[in-house]
C-alpha cells in the first residue's frame, strides 16, 4: 500500500509540472538538440557552421549587384516621394510653397486645422502633425520659408505652433502647446480638457537650431538665431542668440549676433 501511495504521488509530481491537459511531446528536434551523443554534436556543430559559410563571389559581381540595388532603390523612392508623399502632405496643406520637399514616408496627419507651410521647406522622414479640437475651430501649425525638419517630429497644436524661417528641427523634436489634460485626477476621469490658460502659443524665431530629442512646453518663446542642444526640456523662453541645454533648459552660453563684434558676454564649459 505504501509503495502504491508513493508511486501515485510521484507520478502526480512528474505531471504537476506540466500544465493541465497539456501532455509532454518531445520531437527529434528537441532531442537532438539535448542529446550529448557525438552525432548530436556534430550535428549542432554543422548547424552553427552554416552562419559563417560565405562564397567566393568576383569582386566585379558584387560591385554589379551594389550598382543595381543602389540605383534600384534610387528610382523606387523617386517614385515613391514624387508620386505618393509628396502630393499627400501638399494636399493637407492649406497653403503650400513652392519647392516643397518630403522623405519617402507619408506623414500622419490627425484633426482638423490649417498647416501653413513656406517656399523651400523641407520635412523628411515620418513626422506627426495633430490638431485639437477643443480650443480653436481652426488650430494652426506654420513653417516658414527655408524650413528643415527631421525625422520623427511631433507637433501638437490646441491653437497656435509658429515656426520661423531658416530653422533647423533635428529628428525627434516634440513641441506642443497643450499638454491635452488636466493635472487634477478626478478632472481627467471626467475627460476634462485643459484651461484655456494653459493652451498657450508655442512660437520659434527665424534662424533657430533645435538638436535631436528635444521638447518644447506650451508657452515657450524661442528668440532668434538661438540654439537648443539636444536632449534639453525646453519649458521658458530662450533668448535670442542663446544657446541652451539641460533639463530644464538652461543658458549655457550667447552668441553675437551676426555683424556684431563682441565677443559672447558668458561662455562656460559644460561638455
Amino acid at each position: 500500500m505504501a509503495d502504491d501511495t508513493r508511486g501515485a504521488s510521484e507520478s502526480n509530481g512528474s505531471c504537476s509540472s506540466a500544465p493541465q491537459g497539456m501532455p509532454i511531446r518531445r520531437g527529434w528536434l528537441q532531442r537532438l538538440a539535448r542529446s550529448d551523443r557525438p552525432l548530436a554534436r556534430r550535428a549542432r556543430r554543422l548547424y552553427h557552421a552554416r552562419e559563417f559559410i560565405s562564397l567566393p563571389v568576383p569582386r566585379w559581381v558584387g560591385r554589379t549587384f551594389r550598382t543595381l540595388l543602389v540605383a534600384g532603390r534610387a528610382v523606387w523612392h523617386f517614385l515613391k516621394r514624387a508620386l505618393i508623399c509628396e502630393p499627400i502632405f501638399k494636399a493637407y496643406c492649406k497653403q503650400c510653397g513652392r519647392d516643397v520637399h518630403t522623405g519617402v514616408f507619408v506623414h500622419w496627419i490627425q484633426g482638423r486645422g490649417d498647416l501653413i507651410v513656406g517656399d523651400r521647406v523641407w520635412v523628411d522622414g515620418k513626422c506627426t502633425f495633430t490638431f485639437g479640437a477643443r480650443f480653436a475651430v481652426r488650430p494652426v501649425i506654420e513653417i516658414g520659408d527655408g524650413t528643415g525638419i527631421g525625422h520623427g517630429c511631433v507637433f501638437i497644436a490646441g491653437r497656435r505652433i509658429t515656426i520661423g524661417r531658416n530653422c533647423m528641427l533635428s529628428g525627434e523634436v516634440v513641441v506642443f502647446d497643450s499638454s491635452g489634460h488636466v493635472t487634477d485626477p478626478m478632472a481627467r476621469r471626467r475627460g476634462a480638457p485643459p484651461a484655456d490658460e494653459e493652451v498657450r502659443e508655442v512660437r520659434i524665431d527665424d534662424d533657430v537650431w533645435i538638436g535631436m530629442r528635444c521638447m518644447i512646453f506650451p508657452g515657450v518663446h524661442v528668440g532668434r538665431g538661438a540654439t537648443v542642444s539636444a536632449g534639453s526640456i525646453v519649458r521658458h523662453h530662450v533668448p535670442p542668440y542663446a544657446v541652451v541645454a539641460g533639463n530644464p533648459a538652461r543658458v549655457i552660453f550667447r552668441v553675437p549676433p551676426p555683424g556684431a563684434e563682441e565677443p559672447c558676454d558668458s561662455v562656460r564649459r559644460w561638455w
